[in-house]
């Protein structure tokens, strides 16, 4: 194994740029020379690739981001997109090609590899911590204490003007980030598709807690953790119609994409560092069409094609703990 290529793609994750500083130096170790896939897929595509020596990777594990940017890239659902790709791996003389993203991402990284011999791996980045295959994923630690300091910011304002506060966080599809935050936060109620709330019954359950809430606290701070869309309208949308049915007044705190940026945690670039690396002697001791990850501390390899089963459920202790002690 003489060259692989990295790209990183989807949603940025604090702790990319770990991984990628990682997989570069490992591949150094073995003799190999890395070559970097701008812009997600849509560089594998257009073959816009840069160099990676290790000097333009020295020092890069701390910023936020990709040094190789991302993208979503639609295109890769065709055919005829997923032929130009494999003309660029081919063209670049590439032994191997490691992923970095999520879901979205390793589909990508599946459809290709049943298209081509050489062998392509992933890592997990997503701050949505919803990939099979590994406890964590990159990002997810970072973004969780992100969403973490704004909470305990909003709570200054809430107690002091004993309001109602919806935060809403990422997590779409899984509530991984807003049972860890809402639980770390000592949110009074946390909204996500784990709760099994249908979004019919939303207002009114939230609205009978509130007021069995403020029952036994008096006039208090409320403070909702919620994962976009859950509500299907979303946070502003709530928090009108839970103004107009407790008479308080309610407000929404979207934080969007501020859970993305900043500069990644330890754990985050530790864990970078840990699945790069592991990627990289993955790859030359044979691997292929799998995804490196930890599990239990230990290093697995998990196929490309099941990393996204939708298996991985949230700590079930963690979930019971706030369901039956933590929420009133």
């Amino acid at each position: 194994m003489k060259k692989i290529g990295i790209l990183t793609s989807g949603g940025d994750a604090p702790g990319m740029n770990a991984a990628i500083h990682s997989i570069v130096t490992t591949a150094s170790v073995h003799n190999i020379e890395c070559i970097g896939f701008e812009r997600g897929y849509n560089g594998l595509i257009d073959n816009a690739t840069c160099a990676l020596p290790l000097a333009k990777v020295k020092h890069i594990s701390h910023l936020g981001g990709t040094i190789l940017k991302s993208a979503r890239c639609p295109k890769m659902l065709e055919d005829r997109y997923r032929q130009q790709a494999i003309t660029s791996l081919n063209s670049n003389s590439l032994d191997g090609l490691i992923v970095i993203g999520g879901d979205g991402s390793f589909q990508g990284a599946h459809l290709l590899s049943l298209l081509t011999d050489i062998p392509i791996i992933g890592v997990p980045g997503t701050i949505d911590n919803d990939i099979d295959g590994s406890d964590f994923t990159i990002g997810f630690d970072t973004a969780a204490n992100t969403a973490l300091d704004a909470i305990d910011k909003v709570r200054d304002t809430a107690d002091a003007f004993e309001r109602i506060f919806i935060v809403e966080v990422m997590g779409r599809h899984s509530g991984q980030l807003a049972v860890n935050i809402g639980v770390a936060a000592e949110a009074e109620q946390i909204l996500c598709p784990e709760m099994n709330i249908e979004p019919h019954q939303i207002v009114q359950t939230v609205t009978a807690h509130i007021n069995a809430y403020l029952k036994v606290n008096g006039h208090a701070s409320y403070i909702i953790v919620a994962a976009e869309k859950t509500y299907p309208d979303g946070a502003s949308a709530l928090a009108e119609m839970l103004t107009k049915q407790i008479g308080i007044d309610c407000r929404a705190c979207v934080l969007g994409h501020l859970q993305r940026g900043g500069m990644a945690s330890c754990a985050d670039r530790t864990l970078a560092t840990k699945l790069g690396a592991f990627a990289v002697d993955s790859l030359v001791n044979g691997a292929k069409s799998v995804m490196s990850g930890e599990v239990n501390n230990q290093l697995v390899l998990t196929k490309l094609v099941d990393t996204g089963l939708g298996k991985k459920k949230i700590d079930p202790y963690l979930l019971d703990l706030y369901k039956n002690k933590l929420s009133l």
